[in-house]
C-alpha cells in the first residue's frame, strides 16, 4: 500500500476530552488532562505511526470566550490550525450535550473550514444513553461539512478505532514526517512544566484561580543517570503564594511527589525534583511572562 500521512487539528470547547483522546490515540501522556476547563494552553503535537500511515494530531486550546491576553491567543491557535491541517476533528461532550458555546463553535467552523473535511467525534458516551448520542447525531448531520460522526469514549477506548478509521480516509500520499518511535515534537522541558501544573491543578483544585504557570529553571544528567529538574510555579497574589505552598510546605511537597513520579516515568530514570513558588502579578498579561513560558505574544 502507498505510504498516506496527514495532519488533523483536533477542536471542541473546553473540558470536552481532547488531551484525554489525543493520549489514548499515541499510547501515553503528552497533554495535559484536568476536568477544570482550558487546562491545554499551547498547541501540543501528537503523533500515531502505523505500518501504512502516520497521523499528526494537534491538540488545541479549548475554544472559549477570551478573558485575557493568554486567553486571546488560545482562541487564535485554536482556529488558526484549520487553515493548515488536512482534516478537522471536532469533539462534542454527549454528558453536556451541544450547549450555546458549542452551537457558536459550530458556526464559526462552518464559516472558516472551507473545503477542509470534518469529522465529528462525539465523545464521553460511556455516561449517556443510546438516546442521547442519537439526538447529538442527528444535530451533527444538519452540518453539511461535517464528513462523519463517531460516536466515543476516549476515556474507555472505545469506538477510538473508527474513529482512527474514519479519519484516515482523509489522509494524502506523503512521507513519514516523524520516525516510529517519536510521539510529540514537544520539548522535554515544555512536557515537565506542564506535567507539574497538570498535577497542581489537581491538588489545588478550586482554590485558586488558573493563573498558574511553570517555569523550567534547569534540567541536567547526573554521571549516574539521575536528572535533576529546577522548577518554580508562578501564581498571580502573595494570598495564592501561600496556597500553593501549604502549611508547613505540605502541599508544595505533595506537588513534587506526584509530579515526580510522572517525570520519571517520562525520563526512564530517577529524578531529583526541586519546586519554587514565586508571586507574578497579571503574567497572564505579560507579553515577556508568555513568551518565558512557551507562548508566542506576538500573535
Amino acid at each position: 500500500m502507498e505510504y498516506r500521512s496527514g495532519f488533523i487539528s483536533i477542536i471542541g470547547s473546553p473540558n470536552v476530552g481532547k488531551s484525554t483522546l489525543m493520549n489514548r490515540l499515541v499510547g501515553q501522556k503528552i497533554s495535559i488532562v484536568s476536568d477544570r476547563a482550558q487546562t491545554t494552553r499551547n498547541r501540543i503535537t501528537g503523533v500515531v505511526s502505523r505500518e501504512n500511515y502516520q497521523l499528526i494530531f494537534l491538540d488545541t486550546p479549548g475554544v472559549n470566550a477570551p478573558k485575557s491576553r493568554l486567553g486571546e491567543y488560545m482562541l487564535k491557535v485554536a482556529y488558526d490550525t484549520i487553515s493548515e491541517v488536512d482534516a478537522v476533528l471536532l469533539m462534542i461532550d454527549a454528558a453536556v450535550g451541544i450547549r450555546d458555546k458549542d452551537e457558536k463553535l459550530i458556526t464559526e467552523l462552518g464559516a472558516r473550514i472551507g473545503k477542509t473535511p470534518v469529522v465529528a467525534a462525539i465523545n464521553k458516551t460511556d455516561l449517556v444513553s443510546l438516546g442521547t448520542i442519537d439526538e447529538l447525531t442527528e444535530r451533527l448531520e444538519k452540518e453539511n461539512y461535517i464528513k462523519a460522526i463517531v460516536p466515543i469514549s476516549a476515556e474507555t477506548g472505545r469506538g477510538v478505532d473508527k474513529l482512527e478509521a474514519a479519519l484516515i480516509e482523509y489522509l494524502v500520499p506523503g512521507p513519514q514526517y516523524y520516525p516510529d518511535d517519536m510521539v510529540t515534537d514537544q520539548p522535554m522541558w515544555s512536557i515537565c512544566a506542564e506535567m507539574i501544573r497538570e498535577t497542581a491543578l489537581k491538588l489545588l483544585r478550586d482554590e485558586i484561580p488558573h493563573g498558574i504557570g511553570v517555569g523550567i529553571d534547569k534540567i541536567q544528567q547526573r554521571e549516574d543517570g539521575l536528572h535533576d529538574v529546577f522548577a518554580t510555579i508562578y501564581c498571580e497574589r502573595d494570598s495564592h503564594k501561600g496556597i500553593v505552598i501549604g502549611k508547613g510546605a505540605s502541599m508544595l511537597k505533595r506537588i513534587g511527589s506526584t509530579a515526580r513520579t510522572e517525570i520519571e516515568w517520562l525520563f526512564g530514570t530517577k529524578v531529583n525534583l526541586q519546586l519554587y513558588v514565586k508571586v507574578r502579578s497579571d503574567w497572564r498579561n505579560s507579553a515577556s511572562a508568555l513568551r518565558e513560558f512557551g507562548f508566542d505574544p506576538n500573535f
